[in-house]
């Protein structure tokens, strides 16, 4: 037990001030009201809302006070990088710094789901092949990047590694799919061979014997919404680019469904049903032709009333399903199970609740089918119409919750994303109140760190309101002039961020030609990693691209002193389940547009701006080439979203601003 002693503020400003020191960095006020206001908050068990801007130093903000709380403290990210800095620069830096303080545990661990676990038994044994037979030797031109894969394992193993997919040699999904197996294709650690080396096993061990814990928001919200045991029991959760965390629980509780999945699962389980009595197999490829000719009679899209026809498909593949799994002979004998027989088991109980929870017609859920196109077929969708009750019930309502991010107010306030993720703004405790009482009631902390940028001094918003307003068809020929001006007085050192592949593609091909002195990239030209090096080697570049872009690039320094959006990044009109929830809003008496399609373009265009400020010397233009910035009656909740930035209409004087800033 940690004496209260350490829990102090000023025992975290001081552990801070070492921490700091140790990783070579500068402390920031908002970082230390960030640490104090966090650790006030496990302490008192309250939620809390940190709004951190790029350049606090956030993460140390909630770590300093997660090592010192007297409990375990998960902390959860969205993406790979954070995770990787987190664990491989700031925490070690961080225990070191605090070895001095007494009581202090400093035992910390990451865990992910198993399939980011490379699989001694599939590595050892054999891939089941579509019989399900174990087979030993890759087969075709990824037989030897698999061999490597293998070879990186047995390493691993032999050296007590990790066994992680970040650290394995460079390869593809399909590669690791090899090498890997996801949770319902494991044979479990009492039946495997190899439990006693599973990487993945030893990762939850070294979890449960740790104080720290750091995992990602998908593996959370199947251990606190799903149900399903993944996390051991912890006192507080921190949640870093909580502007995340609805999409990432709501991909984490979607589920899908083609009819190749129910074939694929007939042909794995063959092999053990083919002679047990009543065909269930027969019944299961009949479900799936029934399957098949029903989706072929459904329209693409959102799906509000199931069709009969689906309806009595998707029953008939649930039934199929359940007749199959219940024939599957029971294992018999101790000793090595069969890994064909788990993965194709799984795979018919992944058919089984799949179609249970289609062909159910749940108002909680929404249902849509995508179109065929390619070689991609058409595959049913199911996802929660909403995710705000389930974080409440599940997760909010049984621990502490930190949520952290650079955007957090949208439209100059925490109520829509305090909202999304479950809490009310009723609840919200302000500065000097006393908690909201009554039953049920989870009181809430919303504080903005604020930013160590002047962006009033550093950053011009452009908004071109002298442009028409975007139409369907894509780039116009204005929009597209105006992109070259800009580009053309800046010099290059242009990030573009469009809502489409084709409008990124189209403006880097007029660029190109136009501007053949400036080096014009485009996202698929190269993978992102490479065109990220050479968009910062050379400042008269332009990297032109869609969503990864807006949120995954960091690019500090002249290399990138202007940041071009398209237009404002609604979502589309045909988008199922961003259209079900606005319908739902609706429905409830609520403003769908802004409670769901505006709040989505603030936050996506808030991320976007980011792009552009990332140190203090930093200097550059937001360009919005959207007219409805300006002059919409929404435009007010959507600036509000954004960076305090200097802003103005007028396209001189922007060109002169980025002819300047190009002269250096």
């Amino acid at each position: 037990m940690v004496p209260e002693s350490v829990l102090a503020s000023s025992t975290v400003a001081e552990v801070l001030t070492a921490a700091v020191a140790a990783l070579g960095g500068q402390q920031r006020d908002g970082q230390v009201r960030m640490a104090e206001e966090v650790a006030a908050a496990m302490e008192s068990h309250r939620h809390l809302l940190v709004q951190a801007g790029t350049g606090t130093g956030k993460s140390l903000g909630y770590l300093v006070p997660a090592l010192l709380h007297d409990k375990r403290v998960v902390v959860a990210t969205a993406t790979l990088a954070l995770q990787h800095q987190l664990v491989e620069r700031d925490i070690p830096r961080l225990v070191e710094a605090v070895k001095g303080v007494d009581g202090v545990d400093t035992s910390h661990a990451v865990l992910k789901g198993r399939s980011n676990y490379a699989c001694l038994h599939r590595i050892r044994n054999g891939v089941p092949d579509d019989q399900g037979t174990l087979v030993d030797v890759p087969m075709g031109s990824m037989a030897e990047k698999v061999l490597e894969l293998r070879a990186w394992a047995e390493e691993e193993s032999e050296a007590k590694g990790t066994g992680e997919r970040d650290n394995a040699p460079r390869h593809t999904d399909r590669e690791w799919r090899q090498v890997s197996v996801n949770h319902r294709e494991c044979l479990g650690a009492a039946k495997c061979p190899f439990g006693q080396e599973c990487f993945a096993e030893l990762a939850r061990e070294k979890a449960h014997r740790s104080h720290l814990i750091v995992t990602n928001h998908s593996l959370l919200a199947i251990d606190a919404i799903e149900e399903v045991p993944m996390i051991p029991d912890y006192d507080t959760v921190v949640i870093d680019e909580a502007h995340e965390l609805t999409a990432r629980v709501t991909q984490a509780a979607t589920d899908e469904l083609a009819v190749a999945d129910v074939e694929r699962a007939a042909k794995r389980a063959n092999r053990w049903l083919a002679d047990v009595d009543g065909d269930p197999i027969g019944d299961l490829e009949s479900a799936a032709d029934d399957l098949s000719d029903a989706i072929i009679a459904t329209s693409p899209g959102r799906i509000d009333l199931v069709p009969e026809q689906l309806g009595e498909a998707l029953a008939r593949v649930r039934d199929a399903a359940r007749g199959c799994i219940s024939a599957f002979p029971k294992e018999g004998g101790e000793g090595d199970a069969d890994a064909g027989r788990t993965q194709a088991r799984g795979l018919l109980q992944e058919v089984f609740v799949n179609a249970e929870r289609m062909a159910s017609g749940s108002a909680a859920d929404v249902l849509w089918l995508n179109e065929a196109r390619d070689r991609i077929p058409a595959r049913l969708h199911v996802a929660p119409l909403q995710v705000w009750g389930p974080m409440r019930d599940k997760l909010l309502t049984d621990k502490t919750v930190v949520f952290t991010s650079a955007t957090l107010m949208l439209g100059g306030d925490f109520g829509a994303v305090a909202t999304s993720l479950g809490l009310k703004p009723a609840e919200r405790v302000l500065d000097g109140g006393s908690d909201p009482e009554g039953d049920g009631v989870l009181p809430w902390r919303g504080i903005d760190v604020g930013s160590p940028f002047d962006y009033g001094q550093q950053a011009i918003l452009y908004v071109a309101r002298h442009l028409p307003p975007p139409g369907r068809d894509g780039l116009g020929a204005a929009q597209l002039d105006e992109i070259c001006e800009l580009v053309d007085a800046a010099e290059g050192r242009t990030l573009g961020l469009f809502s489409s592949r084709r409008a990124a593609e189209a403006a880097a091909e007029v660029v190109r030609t136009r501007l053949p002195h400036l080096t014009t990239l485009a996202q698929g030209d190269a993978q992102l990693p490479e065109l990220a090096k050479q968009f910062v080697e050379d400042p008269h570049t332009c990297l032109f691209g869609t969503l990864s872009l807006w949120q995954g690039l960091d690019v500090p320094g002249e290399t990138c002193q202007q940041v071009i959006i398209d237009r404002i990044p609604f979502p589309r009109p045909d988008d199922p389940l961003m259209s079900a929830r606005a319908k739902a809003a609706d429905a409830m008496g609520r403003n769908g547009f802004m409670e769901v399609s505006a709040t989505h373009a603030a936050l996506l265009l808030a991320q976007g701006a980011g792009r552009l400020i990332r140190t203090t010397t930093d200097r550059g233009v937001v360009s919005v080439l959207d007219p409805r910035l300006a002059t919409a009656r929404y435009g007010g909740f959507l600036k509000a979203s954004l960076p305090p930035m200097w802003t103005t209409t007028d396209p001189a004087l922007v060109r002169k601003a980025l002819a300047r800033l190009a002269a250096g």
